[in-house]
């Protein structure tokens, strides 16, 4: 057992996890990015102390139901496999607070995910989703999603009924039309570059916006008959692939 109850596995180029891994039952970590697997052996629900799961840029086609049973689990990597969906069994993990499904081959977001109430961070970018689900509101403790790379043809109406997301990613989508987003109280940043839109989001005083006019006040406020602008970052770097201190608030 290793004395920090981490394993990192990650670019073995493997195509089968050793089943010697899951008699370490204290393991909180295990990182298995990078390789050939396509399925995990049942003798890793003895892990059930394990809080992260790194599976991305495998060749995972449908997620192991064995994931499942893993009820301490509180980030779940996901990304850049060839999932087109997610089990409902995923609803057992209800400890998890970030999930990362970017770029698979979804075309519409798993209504499993909205029954994952503890959910801070979701990044379902670079697939093919279309709109996400009207459930999606349940998740009262989200704060972050990122929808990048995707199909939306119209900005999501169930993120307007969202008011404690603090950052929205919709870069590189097709959308034409940004409502309002002044209305959300806990909007922190909203990042809507490469879309044929035609206006930019109105957002309240300090969100930041990072696309087309981000940098014009909506409504320019005058005092003294001056106009008041506010001043944007530049966009930020999305968290690399390679995941050592995940940005997700420690279990």
């Amino acid at each position: 057992m290793p004395v920090d109850k981490m394993v990192d596995l990650s670019g073995r180029q493997m195509r089968q996890l050793p089943v010697h891994i899951c008699s370490f039952r204290e393991l909180v970590k295990l990182y298995l990015s990078d390789n050939n697997l396509n399925h995990l052996p049942p003798e890793l629900e003895q892990l059930q102390n394990l809080q992260i799961l790194a599976l991305d840029f495998n060749n995972f086609k449908a997620l192991p139901l064995v994931v499942c049973t893993l009820k301490q689990l509180c980030i779940l990597y996901l990304g850049n496999n060839k999932l087109c969906s997610l089990p409902l069994e995923l609803r057992l993990l209800q400890n998890l607070k970030t999930l990362w499904i970017e770029s698979n081959c979804l075309q519409h977001l798993p209504e499993v995910v909205c029954e994952l109430r503890l959910l801070k961070t979701l990044h379902a970018g670079s697939n093919a989703l279309h709109t996400l689900p009207p459930q999606l509101q349940c998740l009262q403790e989200l704060r972050t999603i990122w929808l990048s790379g995707n199909l939306l043809s119209e900005f999501p109406p169930v993120l307007l009924d969202m008011p404690f997301l603090e950052v929205i990613d919709v870069d590189r989508n097709s959308i034409r039309f940004f409502p309002s987003l002044a209305h959300l109280p806990g909007l922190k940043l909203v990042i809507y570059d490469h879309n044929p839109c035609r206006n930019a989001p109105k957002v309240a005083k300090g969100v930041r916006r990072v696309g087309r006019w981000s940098e014009e006040t909506p409504e320019p406020r005058k005092r003294s008959g001056a106009v008041i602008e506010i001043t944007l970052d530049e966009k930020p770097l999305l968290p690399p692939a390679a995941k050592t201190e995940p940005e997700a608030e420690p279990c």
